[in-house]
C-alpha cells in the first residue's frame, strides 16, 4: 500500500518524505511551492534534512534519519540534491530521470576533473568566479567538493581578491538570489521577510550593509557577494552545513553616485539612511533574528563602516551571539601570525614595538587583541600592554595631544609623543619591530619605509593586510627586495613566491578564512551563547600551533591552506574548550575529544545514494 502511494505522488512530480519517529513509520507529502519543497506533514525537520544531509551540528532532537524521494525534472533543478551525470542506473529509474540525462554515468571525481579543466580555461578571474557561482547554483555538493579539494587555487577565485570585482559588477552578473535582501522598504515586517527564507534551522548569518566592501568603499546592495562568499567558506573550510548558512544584505541606500546612476544597479536608489532611521532598522533586524532563529544563531557583521561597526558590536555583544570579522576575525588571524613569527624572531610579543598604518576597525581590533595577548603572557594590565602599540591615521601619528578630536575607538592608543605627520617619520621616531598595514590604501609601504625598517631590525616583521591586491600596502617582492631578503612578510591578498638573494621566499597570507570558519564551527558545536575575547585568543593560539618547521623554513608564519579542514577542526576544538571553561557553552555534556567531535560535525560534499 505504502509503495503504491509513493509511486502515485512521484509520478505527479511531488516529493515524498519518509520519517521514523518512536518506532513508527510516517509518510508525508512535500508539495512544490515557488521552486522550493514545502513540508506539509506538520512534523518538522524540513527540507534541510532531505537525503540525510549531515546534521551533526544540529540540535540532538533531529529525527534519527530522514529519506526524501523526488521526481525527475524537479530533482535536477534542485542544487542541493542534483548530481548531474552521477545518478546511477537504479537512481535514474527510481526517480524518473530516464531520458532527462544523457546515458553516460560519471563519478563525482570525473565531474570534478572536468570542472577544474573548464575553470582553468578562463584567463579572467571574474569569469572563473561566475563559473563557480553557476556551479553552486546547479550542483552544490560538487561546488563544495571542488573548493575543498582545490582550496589554494580556488580561494582567490571565490573570495579575495576576485570577490571585490564581483561586488563592483554584481548588478551586471546577478542571476539568482543566494540570500536575503532586507531594505528600508521592509521596515516593520523584517520578521516576515526572514520567514520567507526556505531553510528554518539557521545557525550562521553573515550580514553586511555594503558601506565598506574590502578596500573598495560603498557598494550598497551589491555587497551581497561578501556574505555569499564568506558562507561558502564556512561550509568548505569549516564544515558548517550549507543549509544552516544565511547571507543577508541590509540595503539602506548608497552614497556611491556611480551606482545610483547605473541602470543595472539592483539596490535602493537613494542616499544612505543614517541616525535613528538606520538604528531602528538594525534593531528590528537583530530582534527578528533572535525571535526567528533563537539565542544561539551566530550573526557575523561584515564590511560595515567604522562609525557603525564598533557601535553595533558593542551594542549587541551582550544580548546576541555576534562577531565582527573585520574587527575580531582579522585581529585573531594577525595575532596568530605574530605568535607564530616569534619562532623566527626568537622573542615574545612583549619584546616588540608595533606600528600600524590605519586606525580603523581592523587596525584597532588587531591592536586590542595584541594587547590582550601581551597582558595574558606577562600578567601586566592591558593598559600597560597598549603602550607597546602605536597607530598612524590620515593625520599622522595618533598621540595624546589629538585626544579631543579622535574617534572613541582611537583614544586608547593616543600615547604621549610629539606630533608626527608621515609614516616614514613615524617609523624613524617610534623604531618599531613590527609594521602592520590596515589602511586600505595601496603602495603606502614605500621603498624608504621598508629600508628604514630593515635598518632598524635584523628581521623586520611586515604585514601588508589591505585587500584586494591593488590596495595592498606593498607587494611581497617589494618587501623582500627592499629589505635585502630579511623581512618576515605576510599579506592580506595572495602573492606568488619571490626569489631574492638566491633564496625563494613563500609569502604567507593573513587571510581571515583561517579563523572564522573554524571559530564558527566551535561556537556552533558547543552551543556558545556569547563571544568572549578569550575565544579569539584561543583561536589565534590554535592557528599558530599548526605552523610546522617545514613552513618556517620557507619563511611562512601561516600553515598552507591545503590542510585547512584539519586546521579548522583544531581551532573549533580550542574555541569550544574555552567556551566550556568560561561557562558559555550550552551543549552538554562536553564531548571527551573535541577535535574528533569537530571533525565528526563537518559537512561532507560526497554524493548521497538516493534509493
Amino acid at each position: 500500500m505504502i509503495s503504491s502511494i509513493l509511486r502515485h505522488f512521484m509520478r505527479r512530480g511531488l516529493g515524498v518524505f519518509a520519517r521514523r519517529r518512536g518506532g513508527e513509520r510516517e509518510i508525508s507529502i512535500a508539495m512544490e511551492r515557488n521552486g522550493e519543497m514545502e513540508d506539509k506533514s506538520g512534523v518538522g525537520g524540513g527540507v534541510e534534512d532531505a537525503y540525510g544531509e549531515d546534521s551533526a551540528t544540529e540540535e540532538q532532537l533531529i529525527t534519527p534519519w530522514t529519506i526524501s524521494v523526488a521526481s525527475g525534472y524537479t530533482l535536477l533543478r534542485d542544487p542541493n540534491h542534483n548530481k548531474g551525470l552521477a545518478f546511477s542506473e537504479k537512481e535514474r529509474d527510481a526517480h524518473y530521470l530516464r531520458g532527462l540525462l544523457p546515458p553516460q554515468i560519471s563519478s563525482q571525481e570525473l565531474q570534478e576533473r572536468k570542472m577544474m579543466h573548464n575553470i582553468r580555461q578562463y584567463e579572467v578571474p571574474l569569469h572563473k568566479y561566475i563559473a563557480m557561482v553557476d556551479l553552486q547554483e546547479r550542483n552544490a555538493r560538487l561546488f563544495y567538493k571542488l573548493l575543498i579539494d582545490n582550496v589554494e587555487e580556488l580561494l582567490p577565485v571565490v573570495y579575495t581578491p576576485t570577490v571585490g570585482e564581483a561586488c563592483q559588477k554584481y548588478g551586471s552578473i546577478f542571476k539568482r538570489p543566494q540570500g536575503l535582501f532586507i531594505s528600508l522598504k521592509d521596515k516593520g515586517r523584517i520578521l516576515e521577510v526572514l520567514k520567507n527564507w526556505p531553510e528554518k534551522n539557521i545557525q550562521v548569518i553573515v550580514v553586511t550593509d555594503g558601506e565598506r566592501i574590502l578596500g573598495l568603499g560603498d557598494l550598497g546592495c551589491q555587497g551581497m557577494g561578501i556574505p555569499v562568499g564568506k558562507l561558502s567558506l564556512y561550509t568548505a573550510l569549516g564544515g558548517v552545513r550549507p543549509s544552516a548558512c544565511l547571507p543577508i544584505t541590509i540595503d539602506v541606500g548608497t552614497n556611491n553616485e556611480k551606482l545610483l546612476n547605473d541602470e543595472f544597479y539592483i539596490g535602493l536608489r537613494q542616499r544612505r539612511a543614517t541616525g535613528q532611521e538606520y538604528a531602528e532598522l538594525l534593531n528590528e533586524f537583530m530582534s527578528a533574528v533572535k525571535q526567528n532563529y533563537g539565542e544561539k544563531v551566530l550573526v557575523q557583521f561584515e564590511d560595515f563602516a567604522n562609525h557603525n561597526a564598533f557601535v553595533l558590536l558593542e551594542k549587541y555583544r551582550k544580548t546576541h551571539l555576534v562577531f565582527n570579522d573585520d574587527i575580531q576575525g582579522t585581529a585573531s588571524v594577525v595575532l596568530a601570525g605574530l605568535i607564530a613569527a616569534q619562532k623566527l624572531l626568537d622573542g615574545t610579543l612583549a619584546d616588540h614595538t608595533f606600528l600600524f598604518l590605519g586606525a580603523g576597525e581592523a587596525g584597532t581590533g588587531i591592536a586590542e587583541l595584541i594587547a590582550l595577548q601581551i597582558s595574558k603572557e606577562t600578567n601586566a594590565p592591558v593598559e600597560e600592554a597598549r603602550k607597546k602599540i602605536w597607530l598612524v591615521d590620515s593625520k599622522g601619528l595618533v598621540v595624546s595631544s589629538r585626544m579631543k578630536s579622535l574617534q572613541h575607538f582611537k583614544q586608547p592608543w593616543a600615547h604621549k609623543h610629539e606630533p608626527v605627520t608621515s609614516l616614514l617619520d613615524s617609523v624613524m621616531a617610534i623604531k618599531p619591530t613590527v609594521l602592520i598595514g590596515t589602511s586600505g590604501v595601496g603602495k603606502t609601504f614605500t621603498k624608504e619605509v621598508i629600508e628604514t625598517m630593515a635598518s632598524l631590525n635584523e628581521k623586520p616583521l611586515i604585514l601588508a593586510l589591505s585587500n584586494p591586491t591593488s590596495q595592498s600596502e606593498c607587494t611581497a617582492e617589494e618587501a623582500y627586495t627592499w629589505s635585502g631578503g630579511r623581512a618576515v612578510f605576510a599579506s592580506g591578498s595572495p602573492f606568488d613566491p619571490v626569489e631574492c638573494t638566491g633564496k625563494v621566499f613563500v609569502p604567507g597570507q593573513a587571510n581571515n578564512a583561517y579563523i572564522f570558519p573554524g571559530f564558527g564551527l566551535g561556537v556552533i558545536m558547543s552551543g556558545t551563547i556569547r563571544v568572549h575575547d578569550d575565544l579569539l585568543l584561543a583561536a589565534s593560539e590554535a592557528l599558530a600551533s599548526q605552523v610546522t618547521d617545514e613552513n618556517y623554513e620557507k619563511g611562512l608564519i601561516y600553515p598552507p591552506f591545503s590542510n585547512i579542514r584539519k586546521i579548522s577542526a583544531q581551532i573549533a576544538a580550542k574555541v569550544a574548550a574555552k567556551s566550556y571553561e568560561l561557562g558559555l557553552a550550552s551543549r552538554l555534556p562536553r564531548p571527551k575529544d573535541l577535535v574528533k567531535h569537530a571533525e565528526s560535525c563537518m559537512y561532507s560534499p560526497i554524493y548521497r545514494h538516493y534509493l
